[in-house]
């Protein structure tokens, strides 16, 4: 039996991830046919059936046991190539980011980037967007990950993802849209750039509203969701298991949500490296 190519891996990856060849190609940046070919290819080679194929292209039990070691041998390939890349650097980073990104990233980002880089040190802090902006401002945080409504205003930004924002609700949630009930909402206090669009959007609809929970905490937020206490509003790819979009036609769109890294001015490369590393992990 031939290697296994890392090509092969990335594009097993991205499909098993995204489920639609569409998608996975779009997130490696090949094409379509591409990908079907490595996948056929990978099939052919390990004499096993990777995915049920359909509109969503489902793993296999086969799959499943491949997307394990796949994910462990392109971390271990990056880790050995960052660690020669750059072995000397070392120092402090200042990361701050919300907590919800915190919940979903986090853990993935920061073990991974210790293992290939030991002599820098993370210090995380996690606060709504416009509090990490205006403490990045004061250049309290070497770089932040937050949600913004527009980047132009500064100049070192880069932009990881734009996301249309959706309403969220518990399994089988119904609200009882009574004349004149308002919308039982759970969001962040101010200052939330969430909360902000989903209340501009809701006045804007003449769609009358209440807020019945207020936290910071995702974690918090998420239960009373889950038990049914009213809706909130979160990115497509962050909406948690336990929850789902909530598709009423009486809500109005929510506008797209731009997630951006940025990095203070004359970084240094240490700092450089985790906020490529970052953009890597989250494009």
């Amino acid at each position: 039996m031939n290697n296994l190519e890392i090509s092969s891996l990335q594009c097993f990856i991205a499909l098993a991830e995204h489920t639609s060849f569409t998608q996975a190609a779009n997130r490696i940046n090949i094409t379509q046919s591409a990908i079907s070919q490595q996948i056929a290819k990978l099939e052919k080679q390990l004499k096993t059936q990777l995915f049920h194929r359909g509109r969503i292209n489902t793993l296999t039990h086969s799959g499943e046991i491949l997307l394990t070691y796949a994910k462990e041998i392109l971390r271990l390939e990056q880790e050995a190539i960052d660690y020669f890349k750059e072995p000397e650097l070392e120092g402090e980073i200042r990361f701050g980011l919300p907590e919800d990104f915190a919940t979903v990233f986090l853990h993935k980002v920061l073990s991974d980037f210790s293992a290939s880089h030991p002599r820098i040190s993370v210090s995380v802090e996690c606060d709504l967007t416009l509090n990490l902006l205006n403490s990045f401002k004061k250049k309290q945080f070497d770089l932040v990950l937050v949600k913004l409504y527009d980047q132009n205003d500064f100049p070192n930004s880069v932009e990881i993802w734009s996301e249309k924002l959706v309403w969220v609700a518990a399994h089988n949630y119904t609200h009882r849209n009574k004349s004149g009930a308002k919308l039982p909402l759970v969001l962040s206090p101010k200052p939330c750039v969430y909360r902000a669009r989903a209340l501009e959007a809701l006045d804007k609809a003449n769609t009358p509203w209440k807020i019945v929970y207020s936290s910071p905490s995702f974690a918090g937020a998420t239960a009373a969701v889950k038990a049914g206490m009213g809706i909130t509003v979160l990115p497509l790819n962050m909406v948690p298991s336990g929850l789902d979009i909530y598709r009423d036609k009486s809500l109005p769109d929510l506008e797209d949500t731009h997630i951006t890294l940025l990095t203070k001015e004359n970084a240094k490369k240490s700092v450089k490296s985790f906020a490529d590393y970052v953009l890597k992990q989250l494009h």
